[in-house]
């Protein structure tokens, strides 16, 4: 049974219990861009990395990938890292930047470019000395298993892989020049080649896309999709994602926008999300044991306008971090201790 948007808990501010901090990575009058969205999020050894994609409006081609780092001493400068010109003939618009950092090996960035999310084509950045400088981007490729239509590599969508025990890295990526449809892309050698897994249904029940993974034990798995139908919806696995159930819908709503999800050290799983079949405010945060009874515990945004496409990790210290887009003007960051979500 859903949680109705005036039962959600009130918005969390400074002093409350769980609130560490929260913060602008850069301030509205000095932000490089007109807009911004979609926010990624990455713990390096030598602290934080954010990234987005900014420019003039979402599709434009002068939209790039810029990145801000935090070492401790407050947010960067954020500076273009990649723009959608590189390799190309004309200029064409970045979206959705995915930072990971695998256990051993350099930073990955990764982005798409083209005209629109039915054309785009994945990109790979690496990083040696944490997000300072970079590589030259490179396509990722293209498989035919991905239909006719576009069959480019994307990479992670929106959402961060997980790595694998044995070192891979699945990538949670989904494709919309046939419908909406999740599939996966398995990496062995850190982004240099991939394998697809999917797409894992057709469509006709739910356009689905923007897949974030959750672990369980025993190799067991469940992602949560935006879906067109005004609810979040999911998929689990019980082979390490090698083979994937049927799209459910999950008892949480989805205005057709972005979300987050990750698993917590102590098991519990969380997701962030706009908790409302229609608009992209509120922004909520929900915690869950099993991954199919959810309670929302933090709100983080109430007024009108767009706080969405979220990112969320776990740092090394416990606490959760959050990015999202703070009204297409400016990312924010906020700071959480989970051990208050009770």
């Amino acid at each position: 049974m859903s949680v109705a948007e005036e039962m959600l808990p009130e918005l969390i501010q400074p002093g409350d219990a769980g609130y560490v901090s929260g913060e602008l990575i850069y301030e509205l009058e000095s932000r490089p861009t007109p807009q911004c969205h979609a926010s990624t999020l990455v713990e390096t050894p030598a602290g934080l990395v954010a990234a987005w994609f900014g420019g003039t409006r979402e599709k434009n081609p002068d939209v790039g990938i810029w990145l801000s780092r935090n070492t401790g001493e407050g947010w960067s400068t954020p500076v273009r890292v990649a723009s959608g010109a590189e390799g190309e003939d004309q200029e064409y618009a970045c979206w959705n930047p995915v930072l990971f950092q695998p256990s051993e090996g350099p930073l990955l960035l990764f982005y798409k470019v083209g005209v629109s999310p039915s054309l785009w084509w994945g990109m790979l950045m690496t990083s040696s000395d944490a997000g300072k400088t970079w590589s030259a981007p490179r396509r990722l490729g293209t498989s035919s298993a991905l239909g006719e239509g576009n069959t480019n590599l994307i990479g992670p969508v929106k959402n961060k892989p997980i790595q694998l025990a044995d070192g891979s890295l699945l990538a949670p990526s989904s494709s919309e020049h046939r419908g909406w449809r999740v599939h996966f892309e398995i990496s062995r050698d850190l982004g240099k080649t991939w394998e697809v897994i999917g797409p894992i249904h057709d469509a006709t029940d739910f356009n689905a896309i923007q897949p974030s993974i959750l672990t369980y034990p025993n190799g067991r798995m469940q992602v949560l999709c935006r879906s067109r139908e005004k609810v979040l919806v999911q998929s689990w696995s019980e082979d390490g994602g090698q083979t994937w159930g049927p799209v459910t819908a999950t008892m949480l709503p989805n205005p057709s926008s972005g979300t987050d999800a990750v698993t917590l050290k102590d098991g519990r799983q969380l997701v962030i999300y706009n908790h409302t079949p229609s608009r992209r405010s509120p922004l909520n945060i929900a915690v869950s044991t099993d991954g199919t009874s959810w309670r929302p515990v933090v709100t983080l945004e109430t007024a009108a306008g767009e706080y969405s496409y979220p990112a969320i990790i776990q740092t090394k210290d416990g606490k959760v971090h959050v990015t999202y887009t703070y009204r297409r003007e400016s990312i924010k960051h906020v700071v959480l201790d989970p051990s208050a979500f009770k």
